[in-house]
């Protein structure tokens, strides 16, 4: 797992926790997340369990969840994530290589408390921030 260093520890930018088991999608989003004003690395991942256990130490605003991980998957990692009670719970977004409507049953993808389903293949800087926006939205928050 990449940690953010001591020196960027402070609470300026929305700090993102990448969770892929696809390093090639790990440092593709991890270039979106440095090209995108106002969004900072937080950490990167790449199982649901190993997710849990960053999400706790970290602490991010936002976590890059991968539906499809090796482990738990990103929906019961984002369940048990938005569960933990420790800290402020961060804002999920779900990401697949699938459209949703290519799930048999999408309401788990709803049920997992992700605020948003992107696809990888339309993941970037604006996609990114648009997401961010709108789930934030009724909440105020902008770290």
């Amino acid at each position: 797992m990449l940690a953010r260093s001591e020196m960027q520890r402070e609470r300026s930018g929305v700090h993102v926790l990448i969770v892929d088991d696809q390093a090639s999608f790990r440092r593709a989003a991890r270039n979106v997340v440095d090209l995108t004003p106002g969004f900072v690395l937080a950490g990167e991942v790449d199982t649901g369990e190993a997710a849990v256990d960053a999400a706790r130490q970290q602490q991010p605003d936002l976590v890059l969840m991968d539906i499809h991980l090796p482990g738990i998957d990103g929906p019961e990692a984002s369940r048990r994530i938005l569960s933990d009670g420790a800290g402020k719970a961060p804002v999920i977004f779900l990401l697949s290589t699938y459209h949703p409507s290519e799930y048999a049953d999408e309401t788990y993808l709803i049920d997992c408390g992700a605020k948003a389903y992107l696809i990888k293949a339309e993941f970037g800087s604006e996609r990114l921030s648009t997401a961010w926006d709108a789930a934030t939205a009724d909440s105020g928050t902008r770290a």
